[in-house]
């Protein structure tokens, strides 16, 4: 037996004798450095109102909070539904205990191509009232258009896009209804078999019921602080994830237990994101699990997985501890052609980011890369981004509490908190900024999810945040400087047609990124699926593909400052050099 594997078994051990309680560990932040004095060339402003954004996005009571129904929160997706090379925006809304406020659904926004926004829900057929959680995104029937999987407490939902502007609710000839009550919470599109047919894993975070629930104060999972709160998740029954299988001729097969997903009990499961973390060329699935271990379920090739997140390191920080999971970034941070993670946490404790050696290990870096001096905030969509351009991947989160009657009787946890950016260093640290990174970042909201992509089409990451109880954010990224950076559309042929699961490696500079097409990851969002590389002063790069089914093509010396298309087999069919709005 391995130390590794030992240290993971006893922390195991000893999480079962731990006492329930409410999410947070009390840790100190780590002292603060000097700060660098660099130029950060990346700058945030919200547009939302004046790109047509206006609508709130409801969830749960404003300023009292009964039940951890109405904390989680949902997330938004950018989505290219119509095939303009624009990304749209589809943004979950959810419910009151009292039932839903006039106009209050999820909302497809289609791109006007000019920094603006038209409301196309009613016309799409998206309109949809509930407790909604996720959604994730991919073209499961491979008719060239990208569908829409949403979760919900009550029923999920896959919509077919028609192709024609609309899209249908088929959850049900699809085989995708359920017996009883789950509450899904994470999801994502992956072909785990390799077949090229995209599958669905859902996580479903607990057990609720409006009867069997404690009320705020009833007992110790329903404090925090001193201060009657409402209860959970401990003290509440978790979910138990799901996989299904494509069938190839619309419908999918429930396959949790032959697969061994179902073996997966004791956490309260949260996002969920398809990569390949241990580069043998099959999806893994990474579940991030709020107040208990992390999973990372490991693709056997067989149809089956096997959870390895306490021997690989990711199940628990550094210090054996189980932390709350919410969101998760996934990228190359250190440029070495591995997909290291970047998870979300509570208050007053630190988020974490795990270096991948590509060989099914990881590290916790979060104090040695400079992450810890952060822990007054809880952090919710994630992502590993190069947000200025300048070929090193920064981290951006967002925030909000959970608990809006407790600012009252301690100021020093406000419900409406920043975004946050730590910004990459050319030492392999990370400089936290707020102010620095432009009113977009430094302004507080109650947010949940939030989705990364190039919005506008200007060669840059933008950023759509779902704010509680309020309007979105859409966080438009102003780019200073002259940076170059490299836009990849993948389409797949024998692969599934998002190519979800591909992986592109850029060469660069004598610098090495990797980055996958996923279905989901941040909170409970999706991502634009285009893949971007900024490139600092680098003016072209070799571009490496390995398809979802294994098959590799390479690309040389890829001109910079342009969106590329690859097409599976054909090379580059097609290329934008994009213009400012």
């Amino acid at each position: 037996m391995t130390r590794r594997r030992y240290l993971a078994l006893l922390a195991a051990s000893t999480l079962r004798l731990r006492g329930q309680g409410v999410s947070s560990r009390s840790v100190k932040p780590a002292p603060r450095g000097k700060p660098s004095g660099l130029p950060f060339n990346a700058h945030f402003v919200d547009v939302a109102e004046q790109a047509g954004l206006r609508s709130p996005v409801i969830y749960g009571g404003v300023d009292h909070k009964q039940y951890i129904l109405e904390t989680v929160g949902c997330g938004a997706a950018f989505i290219d539904y119509d095939n303009d090379g624009w990304v749209d925006i589809f943004l979950l809304s959810g419910t009151r205990l009292e039932g839903p406020p006039d106009g209050c659904t999820n909302r497809l926004y289609k791109n006007n191509r000019n920094g603006t926004f038209t409301d196309v829900t009613e016309k799409a057929g998206l309109e949809r009232t509930g407790w909604v959680s996720a959604v994730c995104v991919g073209d499961y029937n491979n008719d060239g258009y990208d569908d829409l999987f949403v979760t919900y407490w009550g029923q999920n939902v896959l919509y077919r896009n028609n192709g024609n502007g609309t899209f249908t609710d088929v959850t049900e000839e699809a085989g995708l209804l359920h017996k009883g009550i789950r509450w899904g919470s994470g999801c994502t599109f992956v072909d785990y078999n390799r077949d090229g047919h995209l599958d669905l894993f859902v996580s479903n975070y607990l057990e609720f019921d409006f009867k069997g629930t404690p009320k705020p104060g009833q007992n110790s999972n329903c404090n925090w602080k001193g201060i009657p709160v409402n209860c959970g998740p401990r003290g509440l029954p978790p979910g138990l994830p799901a996989l299904y299988r494509n069938n190839g001729n619309g419908t999918f097969t429930d396959v949790s237990v032959e697969s061994g997903v179902s073996k997966l009990t004791g956490s309260y499961c949260m996002t969920a994101t398809a990569a390949d973390f241990d580069n043998d060329g099959w999806p893994d699935i990474y579940v991030a699990c709020d107040s208990t271990p992390s999973f990372l379920l490991q693709n056997k090739h067989n149809g089956t997985f096997a959870d390895i997140g306490l021997e690989a390191g990711v199940a628990l920080n550094e210090d054996g501890m189980e932390q709350a999971g919410m969101g998760v970034g996934i990228g190359d941070y250190n440029l070495d052609g591995n997909l290291d993670i970047f998870k979300t946490h509570f208050a007053d404790d630190t988020n974490i980011l795990y270096r991948n050696d590509g060989k099914s290990m990881f590290e916790d870096v979060t104090i040695r890369a400079g992450l810890g001096v952060e822990t007054r905030y809880i952090g919710w969509g994630a992502g590993i981004e190069d947000l200025d351009n300048d070929g090193l991947p920064d981290l951006c989160f967002v925030t909000g509490n959970v608990y809006p009657e407790v600012e009252a009787k301690l100021p020093s946890y406000p419900f409406r908190t920043p975004r946050i950016v730590f910004r990459a260093l050319p030492n392999g640290k990370f400089e936290e900024l707020i102010d620095e990174a432009g009113p977009g970042i430094s302004t507080p909201h109650a947010s949940r999810g939030c989705a990364f992509g190039d919005f506008d089409n200007d060669g840059d990451i933008d950023v759509l945040v779902v704010n509680l109880n309020e309007p979105p954010s859409l966080l438009r990224n102003d780019v200073r400087g002259h940076n170059h950076w490299l836009k990849v559309k993948l389409i797949g042929v024998k692969s599934n047609r998002s190519a979800i699961g591909a992986r592109v490696t850029a060469h660069y500079g004598g610098k090495v990124q990797a980055r996958e097409v996923a279905s989901q990851s941040s909170f409970y969002s999706a991502n634009d699926l285009r893949l971007h590389f900024g490139l600092g002063t680098v003016t072209s790069a070799d571009l490496e593909i390995r398809w979802p089914n294994g098959a590799k093509e390479s690309i040389p010396k890829v001109e910079a400052d342009q969106l590329v298309v690859i097409k599976e087999g054909s090379g580059i069919i097609k290329t934008d050099k994009f213009r400012r709005v």
